[in-house]
């Protein structure tokens, strides 16, 4: 179990960063749906590539659910069940919020149930799915949120890890629910809270060192 749940969190991190990092950011121009539309086109392997590394997250996202269900069970069963139906829920609406990312290439690829629109219409259509998509990864992050609240608490109440690493994942889950209503109730101060996701980075970060190097303790 000790090297499934260090294999699931790393490959949880590497795949979900270089998802949003270095192919979404290098494709998408959130203010032209033009050439949003001929990035995408002349990178569709990229575009491909980043729906497989998301789904790759989301397969790992769900072993380790199963994974920190069964080590923190001894602890609390209901707040481990808890932890992991939300964990879930955010895995299921990221799965479908794939769907959505794909939609964009579909509707800009030319297949032939496109014709009845003109190209700047399929772009701008383009570009109101991927930004669904953003809003599916915040709403997604909503449920994440919630689950690492609690999984934050039972790793400090567990004696399995250092307590600080309960607390980074409690104060990673406020930034994310403290963003996500952000960005759906005042999408104007969104710039504001994205500094604050230094925190989840660095909690994910160090939460996953300590796997690797320390371990679960017996």
């Amino acid at each position: 179990m000790q090297e499934s749940l260090d294999s699931c969190y790393l490959i949880i991190i590497i795949f979900g960063i270089s998802s949003e990092v270095f192919i979404r950011s290098s494709l998408i121009d959130t203010g032209d749906a033009g050439a949003t539309a001929g990035n995408i086109l002349a990178s569709q392997s990229l575009f491909r590539i980043g729906f497989v590394a998301d789904s790759i997250m989301l397969l790992a996202d769900v072993a380790i659910t199963v994974i920190f269900y069964v080590l923190l069970k001894p602890i609390s069963k209901t707040l481990s069940l808890t932890a992991a139906v939300f964990r879930l829920t955010q895995a299921s609406i990221l799965g479908v919020n794939l769907l959505i990312y794909y939609a964009a290439l579909l509707l800009i690829s030319g297949e032939v149930y496109t014709n009845a629109f003109k190209e700047e219409q399929l772009n701008s259509l383009a570009m109101l799915f991927l930004n669904m998509h953003s809003h599916g990864y915040d709403l997604g992050l909503l449920f994440f949120g919630v689950s690492n609240l609690v999984l934050g608490y039972l790793v400090v109440k567990s004696s399995y890890f250092p307590a600080v690493l309960g607390h980074g994942l409690i104060g990673a889950a406020l930034v994310y629910l403290l963003g996500t209503y952000t960005h759906f109730l005042f999408p104007n101060y969104a710039p504001i809270i994205e500094p604050l996701y230094v925190v989840p980075l660095f909690a994910e970060l160090a939460f996953c060192l300590w796997l690797l190097v320390k371990g679960v303790k017996d």
